[in-house]
């Protein structure tokens, strides 16, 4: 199921894009202004809003570690922002001066890629902040982009409907129509796929566009055998033009939005849809899955922006295997692993563990040695901190996780509530945090985002006997 568990208003105009890190959301608009929030309770942060471009901005993204923004602009540059203090890091001016549509980092953080309305598409050093490399779709212009999960490759898409793919040297490998009235929006998944026939790993592409179209593609990203791009299927399900799609952490879903004003998720490995969010009222514009949460984020044309939380298992503090499988460390798949890191601030490494199969037993037996030698992570830092989480993870391999009921949790915090009280609009919250949400947000209930028709705060003792009792049961 999924819950709408809070809407953002603050945008004067179109929302236009909307995007997650491991603990902000950031969104963008035609009224010139980024926006970033926090997910512990949607407020946004003191340096918010961040303005800087003169003209609409189309789309923002987050480095992989999350502390660098990019965000880009009719103006024709791409800005670089530090998510620390909301500073401005540079001001990356597309050579021809056109408005730019799209921007990305690599998975290592080592490129941003920035495309724009005259099919121009640049790769930026970010270590420099300097133009690395620069080529052109070779028709109409450029609005879509992905990386592979490797870093060494991404794939374009263009208003004329083709699909390229391009390696980290800006050659063009190769090029796809797509979708006949242009392509709109990609995404490629970082779970990877085994072809039972040649052995080979393949990593999922949704593609979405004007023809109301989502295709599924299969897409090769190797080195040594060059690249490939498969089609696999279409979803159907839109009754207009789609415009955005994004797969979540774990590729088993596909979130897309669309003119319909209707969001849809499906699930990949059948293509059916598993749930139709209708609250937006306008073109939905753009819609993005948080990478460590069970949280979708979806923008539109009615200048807001809904949160949307799926009824997932409760991840415990500290670990990122669901609790009720209660899986060893040593048991841990792949996904697991990358969840893992994803809470430890290093989802930087997520597509380099992926690509060397580190599972479980591989993640408590990697050595400073085989994080030089065979990962090939260069700094000495990140090795570092990468050995001290492993280290950190074996003292906890003997803890237990407990699930809390969803029901013990404020829904403002996520956290257990020690003093629960009933607001008017029905909901029970931490007194705290419901108390800083009335005093530093509008007169609005955080579950509905309507007006709370009283400010009154009532103690909700029986849930407060509830999470007492089911405490105690906890410390036998």
């Amino acid at each position: 199921m999924a819950t709408l568990i809070h809407t953002l208003a603050d945008h004067s105009d179109d929302v236009n894009y909307c995007a997650f890190s491991s603990s902000c959301l950031a969104t963008c608009s035609l009224d010139k202004t980024v926006r970033v929030y926090s997910l512990s309770n949607f407020a946004e942060l003191p340096y918010s809003p961040l303005k800087g471009h003169t003209y609409a901005v189309h789309c923002c993204c987050f480095s992989p570690s999350g502390r660098v923004l990019a965000s880009c602009s009719t103006d024709g540059t791409t800005v670089v922002w530090d998510t620390r203090d909301g500073q401005m890091l540079a001001v990356l001016e597309q050579p021809s001066s056109s408005p730019v549509r799209v921007c990305r980092f690599s998975p290592e953080s080592t490129y941003l890629v920035s495309g724009a309305a005259d099919g121009s598409v640049v790769l930026w050093n970010m270590q420099s902040l300097k133009l690395y490399r620069s080529g052109n779709v070779k028709d109409g212009s450029l609005v879509a982009c992905a990386f592979s999960p490797n870093g060494n490759f991404f794939v374009t898409g263009s208003s004329c409907g083709d699909l390229t793919i391009w390696d980290d040297k800006m050659r063009c490998l190769y090029n796809e129509k797509a979708h006949d009235l242009g392509v709109t929006c990609c995404d490629i998944s970082s779970q990877p796929i085994s072809d039972g026939e040649h052995g080979f790993t393949y990593f999922q592409m949704a593609s979405c566009g004007q023809d109301n179209q989502i295709k599924l593609w299969l897409t090769l990203f190797a080195d040594f055998l060059g690249v490939e791009l498969k089609y696999k299927c279409t979803l159907k399900g839109h009754s207009a033009p789609v415009l955005a799609c994004a797969f979540s952490y774990d590729g088993q879903m596909l979130v897309s939005g669309s003119v319909d004003k209707c969001v849809l998720v499906h699930e990949t490995s059948t293509g059916s849809t598993l749930h139709t969010l209708s609250q937006h009222t306008r073109y939905v514009t753009t819609c993005a899955f948080a990478p460590c949460s069970p949280l979708l984020a979806t923008g539109s044309m009615d200048k807001t922006v809904n949160i949307w939380q799926f009824d997932l298992k409760q991840p415990c503090a500290g670990n990122t295997v669901e609790n009720e499988s209660k899986l060893a460390v040593e048991d841990w798949s792949e996904d697991d692993v990358s969840a893992w890191l994803c809470a430890q601030d290093l989802a930087e490494f997520v597509g380099l563990f992926k690509i060397n199969n580190i599972d479980g037993k591989e993640l408590l037996n990697l050595t400073k040695e085989n994080l030089t030698n065979e990962l090939k992570i260069e700094s000495l830092g990140l090795r570092s901190k990468v050995l001290q989480k492993i280290e950190e993870l074996r003292k906890e391999m003997t803890s237990v996780c407990v699930t809390i009921p969803d029901e013990f949790l404020c829904p403002i915090t996520r956290e257990l509530m020690k003093d629960p009280v009933i607001a008017a609009d029905g909901y029970s919250y931490e007194k705290e945090a419901i108390e800083n949400w009335i005093s530093n947000k509008k007169r609005s209930s955080p579950m509905t985002n309507l007006p709370l028709p009283s400010l009154m705060l009532t103690p909700n003792r029986t849930l407060k006997m509830a999470i007492s009792r089911w405490l105690e049961t906890q410390q036998k």
